[in-house]
């Protein structure tokens, strides 16, 4: 099991470009290669913080122009997707440079939670860009945000938070072992959350 945290891919210095976020993922399918190359079976895991925290804010804007917003589970899904195809793409580039023919899937994966989960009152997961103090309390005030200080220091320290309830089971898990089995190298999780 190899895990990436979404800040892996979407830098805190960088914007979040497609091209920036895409160089981070072929840096890691290099090293994630050279582990299937020794004779690993990996299953790839990977937050997505950045980008869904990001997805959010589009979804929102959007809303002026008459676009409806997703619910934060279908952005996740969304973000997975985004995070899943690059890993995808770019491990596979990668084996086939070593002569190494494998299979390489994404797997959009549930995580089922409590629906009492206390995170869903006070929320913890750091989503989206760094702010400073400043920008953090204006964004709770016109916007509504939840932030948090998740940086020690001054500076861009605070980011906005949204529920990570305790994971009970992963839905696709079963399949994700048979993957395995097959000899697949697997891409899950995103925190793809669903409630009990």
């Amino acid at each position: 099991m190899v895990a990436l945290g979404g800040n892996a891919i979407k830098k805190a210095d960088e914007p979040g470009t497609y091209e920036e976020q895409l160089r981070a993922v072929r840096r890691t399918a290099e090293q994630l290669a050279e582990m299937v190359a020794r004779g690993y079976e990996l299953v790839i895991t990977h937050g997505n913080g950045p980008q869904v925290g990001n997805l959010l804010i589009q979804q929102e804007e959007g809303v002026r122009r008459g676009v409806p917003p997703q619910p934060l589970d279908v952005l996740n899904a969304m973000t997975q997707g985004q995070i899943g195809y690059m890993l995808q793409q770019s491990l596979q580039n990668a084996l086939r440079a070593r002569g190494i023919y494998r299979p390489v899937m994404t797997v959009i994966t549930q995580v089922l939670v409590r629906p009492d989960d206390p995170d869903f009152r006070d929320p913890s997961k750091p989503v989206g860009p760094f702010y400073t103090r400043e920008e953090a309390e204006e964004l709770a005030r016109e916007k509504g945000y939840k932030i948090k200080k998740v940086l020690p220091g001054g500076g861009k320290a605070y980011r906005r938070v949204v529920p990570s309830p305790d994971p009970l089971a992963i839905v696709e898990g079963e399949a994700i072992r048979e993957m395995v089995d097959l000899g697949m190298v697997v891409i899950a999780s995103g925190d793809g959350t669903t409630r009990l």
